[in-house]
């Protein structure tokens, strides 16, 4: 019986053929003659002993009948596969299903190291990551982090050739971290590169990548994709996003961010990524400032798409919400209520499967990233690929992702609005009330939180192929900011043991010109710190909290996957959880980065009964400690009320300014960001 430990190491050395040795200790897996590609099979003796005596563990492969491989295969091996695009979505679909279909782990490893010459490197691992997710005999493992596996996705081409060449001339215990620079994409002549460090992290850019994994949008066993408010998550993950961006350029004295709504406009910013696809051989294409849009007819790709079908199912799509209700393909009405809503409305956007009508309202965000990634090359007159923005580990690098989400956004907030307001009965919690909140650094002055540079290292050796083995790391720098603990004081006037879920919020203060928010504007601007569990005795309670145990995010071990570092025990609840979680965002991204002088945000505090919000489900060894942004595995969302409440709707009539949105159970204090310019070595 096959240890499906031992599909992992298939991750390894994605574009070397399956039989050379992979993993810390050597291992090589011993292939079928039959299962050798053309190139190899006359010389399989030669080859598959090549790695001689170091071998330390040999994985015998069964020698199975393969099912049918011509829909994977029909995409070549050196060209870059994007899940944008629906071909390859199809064929990612297919390849999935064959996956998920194997009856045994035995199978699924033949299957498995069958494909793996055969089928392109990157839809090879997309499709085996979302089968090992969701096969019930291989949920628990630990998959690889993709930055490891790919290196070339997350830095340039110049720092790959620096590592190549420490790796072949030195040996594995002497080689030095090479620096990635910090300025490598552009100038400071160009604004935008200001905010590199939010665009260019690797940790922003996985969590991207791992959350389109987690949920995936096209695959034919119907479970995969639909999950408990699959398309809610999709508006509030990226509406966070968005939040964030904003908040980012307010650190850099730069406007919030203008939403695409032109198709037909110049994109003023340019980008060029200066990255190279090891997969491909090519570099990936930029885009020149005043770049426009152009209809996409493709044939290669199977893309024959016009800017006027976008704005087609825009119209529809906008039409649909302000009529209250979108047609399937039956022709019924599906209300897009209060409950269920914005959750229809986000799977016909995105669009996954699960859109009530792909035909009627088409598939706009997905195709938006296809045109502006094809925008150098529409009609494939010059053979090129698509730019980062078609692929999901690589757009957020690029200007344009914000945006185009920024849009995408719009359309959500237009269904938002319609919504009625929420209450004072439904925001309030009677009896409970918040006295005091303050936010504190260890030993630093109260409601002041201070970010600064960070270099860490990450060892990228699975991403390189052809070369000698043994760790390779890059260093890369990161923003950082000193831990903090939330100190909220709670009245419980009820008499009796109540429960409330707190929920933490933060916000600018005041806008671009320096003037105080106003509430309308300052809601889309809440960024969730944090949502947990208080149990409330009568009469006073302190509850303290400390910034680690974000609900929104996953430490830097679990975002880089040292899968060694921390890791729980063997076989342990605490352990399946470890497995699934590479999904959440970053811990060092928690809070924006602030101004040298300080920036002036808002922390909102809220605590609403639990008794309302809450969802009964066993939540251990779930992976729910990164819940507000990815959910939790195969099990519900867990809070009953829509995401990003209390601000996810208009606020009631007459309230212009947070201050007058309060209800006893909220409370807001100044907090200022203070970015001290300087760079700290991680200590591992």
């Amino acid at each position: 019986m096959a240890d499906k430990k031992n599909l992992l190491l298939l991750f390894d050395h994605p574009t070397e053929p399956v039989f050379m040795d992979k993993g810390k200790r050597v291992t090589v897996f011993d292939v079928p003659d039959s299962f050798l590609t053309d190139r190899y099979r006359p010389i399989s003796n030669e080859v598959q002993n090549r790695v001689g005596d170091t071998v330390e563990q040999r994985i015998p492969v069964r020698d199975i009948s393969i099912p049918d491989l011509r829909i994977p295969m029909s995409l070549g091996r050196d060209e870059q596969f994007s899940l944008f695009l629906p071909k390859h979505r199809r064929i990612a679909g297919r390849l999935i299903d064959i996956f998920m279909n194997m009856r045994s782990v035995d199978d699924l490893q033949s299957v498995a190291v069958y494909a793996r010459d055969r089928v392109n490197p990157v839809l090879f691992n997309y499709a085996l990551s979302v089968a090992l997710l969701h096969r019930p005999d291989t949920q628990g493992l630990d998959l690889p982090s993709f930055s490891q596996t790919f290196p070339d996705r997350f830095i340039d081409s110049q720092v790959i050739r620096k590592m190549r060449e420490e790796s072949f001339v030195v040996q594995p215990g002497s080689r030095m971290p090479i620096t990635i620079p910090r300025d490598y994409t552009a100038s400071d002549l160009d604004p935008e590169h200001r905010l590199w460090y939010f665009r260019e992290d690797l940790g922003v850019n996985l969590h991207h990548w791992h959350w389109h994994l987690v949920y995936p949008f096209e695959a034919s066993d119907r479970s995969i994709v639909n999950k408990d408010r699959r398309g809610e998550l999709f508006y509030y993950m990226h509406q966070q996003v968005i939040a964030r961006y904003n908040a980012e350029r307010f650190s850099n004295n730069l406007a919030r961010v203008l939403p695409f709504n032109n198709l037909r406009d110049p994109i003023a910013e340019g980008y060029f990524p200066k990255m190279d696809s090891l997969v491909a051989s090519r570099a990936w294409p930029p885009r020149f400032e005043g770049t426009k849009l152009s209809d996409l007819n493709r044939e290669a790709d199977q893309l024959n798409v016009e800017i006027g079908d976008l704005e087609r199912w825009r119209d529809r799509i906008y039409e649909a919400i302000h009529q209250g209700f979108v047609l399937d393909e039956q022709g019924n009405r599906v209300a897009l209520d209060e409950a269920t809503g914005i959750d229809t409305l986000g799977n016909m956007i995105e669009s996954s499967i699960l859109s009530p009508n792909r035909v009627l309202y088409g598939d706009l965000h997905n195709n938006g990233h296809t045109f502006i990634s094809y925008a150098h090359d529409p009609t494939s007159k010059h053979l090129e690929s698509f730019g980062v923005m078609g692929d999901v580990s690589t757009a957020m690098r690029d200007p344009v992702f914000y945006k185009w989400h920024s849009y995408i956004d719009r359309i959500f907030q237009e269904h938002k609005s319609r919504l009625p307001a929420y209450t004072d009965t439904q925001l309030n919690y009677t009896g409970v009330s918040i006295t005091g909140i303050q936010v504190a650094t260890n030993g630093g002055q109260p409601n002041m939180l201070t970010t600064f540079w960070q270099q860490s290292d990450v060892d990228m050796s699975r991403g390189f192929d052809f070369l000698p083995r043994g760790n390779v790391f890059a260093r890369f720098s990161h923003l950082q900011h000193l831990p903090f603990t939330y100190t909220i004081n709670v009245n419980n006037d009820s008499g009796v043991q109540r429960f409330g879920y707190v929920r933490i919020f933060m916000a600018p203060k005041n806008d671009e010109r320096g003037q105080p928010m106003l509430m309308r504007d300052q809601r889309g601007m809440m960024i969730e710190l944090d949502k947990f569990v208080a149990a409330l005795n009568p009469g006073p309670n302190t509850i303290r909290r400390r910034s680690t145990e974000s609900s929104v995010t996953i430490p830097f071990e679990r975002t880089f996957r040292n899968l060694d570092a921390n890791r729980p025990t063997a076989g342990s609840p605490e352990e399946l959880e470890f497995n699934f979680c590479g999904c959440g965002w970053p811990n060092h991204m928690l809070v924006p980065k602030g101004l040298p002088e300080g920036l002036p945000m808002v922390l909102f505090i809220m605590v609403s009964n639990y008794e309302n919000d809450r969802i009964d489900q066993q939540l251990v060894g779930r992976c729910s400690d990164a819940a507000s942004y990815c959910g939790v595995r195969d099990r519900l969302y867990p809070d009953r009320q829509s995401m990003g409440y209390p601000f996810d709707r208009l606020p009631r009539t007459g309230v212009d300014r947070l201050v007058n949105f309060l209800t006893p159970n909220m409370s807001i204090v100044d907090v200022n960001i203070r970015h001290e310019n300087r760079t700290v070595q991680r200590q591992n």
